[in-house]
């Protein structure tokens, strides 16, 4: 399956194996650049403590890095992407590789990445 802007949070819980919250977290930063708890919780339906959580998952999977105590921020999309499919190999015992559709999710999501960030 192509990986596109519509179907990119799905290819993201498929491939690097965190939850379909984390990965709608992680969509709505590199689409909005930098978000407060309360941004993200309001992009997720969601408690602002909820969102807390969720945002620092993305940091410590090595997706996102913590601003302030509640301001968070994406990596670029393909190092962050790469980074979490490094540390999923890792954790599966498998050899980190090239991997196409990784690599087209981090491809699809750098242009709304640059977008939000030259606003």
């Amino acid at each position: 399956m192509a990986v596109n802007l519509a179907n990119v949070e799905q290819a993201i819980v498929e491939e690097l194996k965190i939850s379909a919250e984390e990965a709608r977290a992680f969509v709505a930063i590199v689409k909005n650049g930098k978000m407060d708890a309360a941004k993200i919780a309001k992009s997720l339906s969601c408690g602002e403590q909820r969102a807390q959580e969720i945002a620092k998952s993305l940091v410590g999977r090595g997706m996102a890095i913590e601003i302030t105590k509640t301001e968070f921020e994406s990596l670029h999309p393909r190092f962050a992407i790469t980074n979490r499919y490094r540390r999923r190999c890792a954790e599966d015992g498998i050899p980190f590789k090239k991997n196409l559709r990784v690599d087209n999710i981090g491809i699809v999501l750098e242009k709304p990445y640059e977008d939000a960030r030259t606003k």
